[in-house]
């Protein structure tokens, strides 16, 4: 029987480091037995799997959702269809399509008997329904990096803060992937987008991918802490600050975002990248590290603060994703959509991706490419 490799995390780690350092194991795995598949089972050579933020909050039990242990990480993947099951309509999919998971149906973010059966292997089994069709126009790699980064932002602008043409929406962490996809979104929504990040090489590309403007938030010259960028903002915007704020750092980031939106502005949460110990490591849970807002910036400029949770809500309400799906994947399909990766590794190099995701190199997406494998 060929044999494949899978990550397998058998406990939470007491923080990101210990899990990729001490818990995550490359194992071989036997090809699932295609007489085996459930009727409405699809089995998946998977070519490209998403190094997420989120993914790697999970492996400490520092994410809301924490998988059933010992499973297979990896919230996105994409690949080719190797078999399906016997009820499977063959109109749908057949061997040898290309797909990508849906990652609130299948892998650790799922719910259900799938949840185990994540990206980061060679092949995985996945319900009919938790995988689509790959458009034509993306790689393997773009491919694993389309749902989660694209359906948050257009949650956080259509749902949340009602982002219209012609505002000005402020993107905080601009050249993480979801921050990367929030600038192509807005850009389709017709609002002009601030960006901000703290390498002005990564600023350069963000500006190359349809930022109007770009300000870096890095500690100015014989400085510390985060600048006035407001004050920047400010100018850029005829001194009236911005309309709406897409914020995923958090911390001091978060703040002066805050302050750089006009009266009556809308901030919506995404995030808290600069604060990971906002729960407790080794899935301990509790939330005694909260980021913290000034609630007296709220009460005087009348602002709308508000929370993202793009997938808790489809879960409560799998409706509400119906029309998002659609337009994401017919933005893909027109061209409109261009996930970035920046970082691609073999799937046995997985600390160095890991550890380039943690550190900040990462411009967009980082991806872990499972050797091609075929029955």
């Amino acid at each position: 029987m060929h044999q494949g490799k899978k990550l397998v995390l058998s406990k939470f780690g007491q923080d990101r480091e210990d899990a990729i350092e001490n818990i995550l194991a490359l194992e071989a795995s036997p090809t699932p037995e295609v007489g085996k598949l459930q009727p409405h089972d699809v089995l998946i050579g998977i070519r490209s799997a998403s190094v997420s933020f989120v993914d790697l909050l999970m492996l400490s039990g520092q994410y809301q959702k924490m998988p059933p242990l010992p499973c297979v990480p990896g919230m996105e993947y994409s690949g080719v269809v190797l078999a399906t099951g016997s009820d499977v309509d063959g109109s749908n999919f057949a061997v040898g399509d290309r797909v990508l998971s849906d990652f609130l149906v299948t892998g650790p973010r799922s719910n259900g008997a799938y949840q185990g059966d994540g990206g980061w292997q060679t092949f995985a089994v996945a319900p009919e329904q938790g995988v689509h069709k790959l458009p034509d126009c993306l790689s393997f790699d773009e491919g694993c990096n389309l749902l989660l980064n694209y359906e948050t932002p257009y949650y956080a602008f259509i749902n949340r803060a009602q982002l219209r043409e012609g505002e000005t929406v402020l993107i905080t962490g601009a050249s993480g992937a979801a921050g990367m996809a929030a600038i192509q979104v807005a850009k389709i929504l017709g609002a002009d987008v601030i960006a901000t990040g703290r390498s002005d090489k990564k600023l350069k590309q963000v500006k190359k991918f349809g930022a109007d403007h770009v300000i870096n938030t890095s500690p100015r010259p014989g400085e510390e802490g985060i600048p006035r960028f407001r004050d920047e903002v400010k100018a850029l915007t005829g001194g009236r600050g911005v309309e709406v704020v897409f914020d995923t750092v958090g911390g001091e980031v978060s703040q002066e975002a805050m302050r750089s939106l006009g009266f009556g502005g809308r901030m919506v949460i995404i995030g808290w990248a600069q604060n990971t110990k906002v729960a407790k490591g080794g899935g301990k849970r509790g939330s005694e590290n909260a980021d913290r807002l000034p609630t007296n910036i709220m009460q005087m400029k009348g602002l709308f603060v508000m929370g993202s949770p793009m997938i808790i809500h489809s879960d409560r309400d799998p409706s509400i994703r119906i029309p998002r799906l659609e337009s994401v994947f017919k933005w893909a399909s027109d061209g409109l959509l261009t996930p970035v990766v920046s970082h691609s590794y073999p799937l046995e190099d997985y600390k160095r991706a890991m550890y380039a995701k943690i550190s900040g190199e990462v411009n967009g997406g980082c991806v872990l490419n499972p050797e091609p494998f075929l029955l």
